[in-house]
């Protein structure tokens, strides 16, 4: 499980199947989804609307819906798309972000939960929130650390069927009986906007070509705080960091292979 040797090589099944990943994500997420997963070597595609979300779906490799920017026709489209994956066999994750700043949010975060997702990821307050607990969300930005949530995301994991990640500075990941911890990424990151809906995008990426979601979560997981970590290197602030994470993705298996810090928990 922690050998590093299987995220490279998961990387590398990655880039020559060149996954089709649909995203249902926000405004503000889009740009840097689907930059970071050309960069990866996956293949994005933008579509929400209602009269094609289910047959996209049918084409692609996985779904990654993102809740951030919600309207009522695109929660319609999240849900006709997740139910048309699980139907077919398509591996999907959901990203529910800000659950627990709003009911309606909130309600359509867990709608969408036991849509049976092969991954969940968000922040603490958002895990938090999707189990019924007191969140403590500021907008879509956790005021908790991921260590708080690891106990509830592994009764989550367990209750839904899905695997957890919990993002924070550490991660943890579980599928309900097995945790993992990745100790990997750079403070700046949480000062550039939709990062952890990119890593979204990437997870669903990873799903595409390793059959077990807990290992596809920590995969993405460590692979993209490991680029988030080479970014920050000459990075003068978050403006220079949002480019240089899309380049560092892009070079990650060109450059001498580097320990991948996963290890159970």
């Amino acid at each position: 499980m922690t050998d590093r040797l299987d995220a490279w090589g998961a990387l590398a099944r990655l880039r020559e199947a060149g996954p089709l990943v649909h995203c249902i994500t926000n405004y503000v997420a889009m740009d840097v989804t689907a930059n970071a997963l050309l960069a990866i070597g996956a293949s994005p595609a933008m579509v929400h609307a209602n009269e094609e979300v289910e047959d996209f779906v049918s084409i692609s490799s996985a779904l990654v819906v993102n809740i951030g920017t919600l309207s009522p026709a695109w929660v319609q489209a999240m849900e006709r798309a997740a139910d048309r994956a699980v139907a077919r066999g398509t591996p999907w994750v959901l990203d529910p972000v800000g659950a627990g700043a709003t009911a309606y949010r909130t309600r359509t975060a867990r709608d969408l939960a036991g849509r049976h997702p092969s991954v969940i990821r968000g922040n603490a307050s958002e895990i938090l929130s999707l189990a019924g607990e007191v969140g403590g969300t500021r907008g879509v930005d956790s005021t908790r650390g991921a260590g708080e949530a690891s106990g509830v995301a592994r009764e989550l994991a367990r209750g839904l069927g899905s695997v957890v990640a919990v993002t924070g500075q550490v991660d943890y990941v579980t599928d309900g009986r097995r945790s993992l911890a990745v100790e990997h990424g750079h403070p700046m990151m949480t000062r550039v906007t939709a990062l952890g809906c990119a890593l979204a995008g990437i997870t669903g990426a990873f799903l595409a070509v390793e059959p077990e979601p807990l290992r596809a979560a920590a995969y993405a997981l460590a692979l993209f705080g490991l680029a988030g970590e080479m970014a920050a290197t000459g990075a003068i602030g978050p403006g220079t960091l949002r480019v240089r994470i899309v380049d560092a993705l892009h070079v990650l298996d060109t450059l001498p292979q580097r320990e991948i810090r996963i290890h159970e928990v």
